[in-house]
């Protein structure tokens, strides 16, 4: 079986364990990693971290047309709109 790494977050600086990983429409991976919601490209580039008032644990995609995200963390529920809508069961 051939494998490859996708992403190595091994070097990030922070103390916070991977946990939830949710896909937008376009293949986007959000991924909860060290220091906030890492948002990942398809192609395996870091487009960016979102940092919450708490750290958020999981998310799952909401409202109608699946444009909002909600951030689960220990001690509140954020949420925030985007441009692509997320993949949901």
């Amino acid at each position: 079986m051939n494998s490859e790494v996708f992403f190595d977050m091994t070097s990030a600086p922070g103390e916070d364990a991977l946990d939830g990983m949710k896909v937008d429409q376009r293949s986007n991976l959000y991924v909860s990693g060290p220091g906030g919601l890492w948002i990942i490209s398809p192609e395996g580039k870091h487009l960016g971290t979102v940092i919450a008032p708490k750290h958020p644990h999981n998310m799952a995609w909401g409202d109608d047309d699946g444009k909002t995200l909600y951030l689960c963390a220990r001690s509140g529920l954020y949420k925030m709109r985007l441009n692509i809508p997320g993949i949901r069961p």
